[in-house]
């Protein structure tokens, strides 16, 4: 993203107009030259664009390989089923969760990803502010994730998240 993000901001510096994100990756060193006449911005931008495919490319080899040792785990299976539940997420929660029978109770789980609130209520009035980092924050954002894609992507559950919003 940083290089994704520098490229843009060359480019709009030079050029005086923005430039997206889709357009910078469709980028080619030809059509940067054209672009970008000055040699050595030019070369910057060229830079950025081999960084970016080069970062790219090994996090392909990672997630394919990763994938290849999980795959088998029926939790991943069970998983990448779910709504807004792709390949990244399902290796994400996982891995980070390992052996689920490690949690006594589905509450502990759900406190572990940081799924439940921690608010402590006398009387009507909060008392303290519990544990909010407690928790893997990657699960968090795990489940956030898949909860936004599921919206985003599939009508049934949007319509379902419309009518109780």
């Amino acid at each position: 993203t940083a290089h994704l993000l520098s490229i843009q901001n060359i480019i709009t510096r030079n050029r005086g107009q923005s430039y997206g994100a889709n357009d910078v990756k469709k980028l080619t060193p030809e059509l940067v030259e054209q672009l970008l006449p000055n040699q050595n911005i030019s070369l910057a931008v060229k830079s950025n664009l081999m960084v970016m495919e080069t970062l790219s490319e090994a996090i392909r080899k990672i997630e394919k390989t990763v994938e290849t040792q999980v795959r088998p785990y029926s939790e991943y299976q069970s998983l990448t089923d779910v709504s807004g539940i792709g390949t990244v997420l399902g290796l994400t929660i996982t891995l980070e969760t390992g052996d689920i029978k490690r949690f006594a109770k589905v509450g502990n789980y759900a406190s572990y990803c940081r799924c439940v609130g921690s608010k402590r209520i006398s009387n009507g009035k909060t008392k303290g502010h519990g544990n909010t980092k407690n928790g893997n924050k990657y699960l968090a954002w795990a489940y956030m994730e898949a909860a936004n894609f599921a919206v985003r992507y599939n009508p049934q559950i949007k319509r379902y998240y419309q009518r109780k919003k």
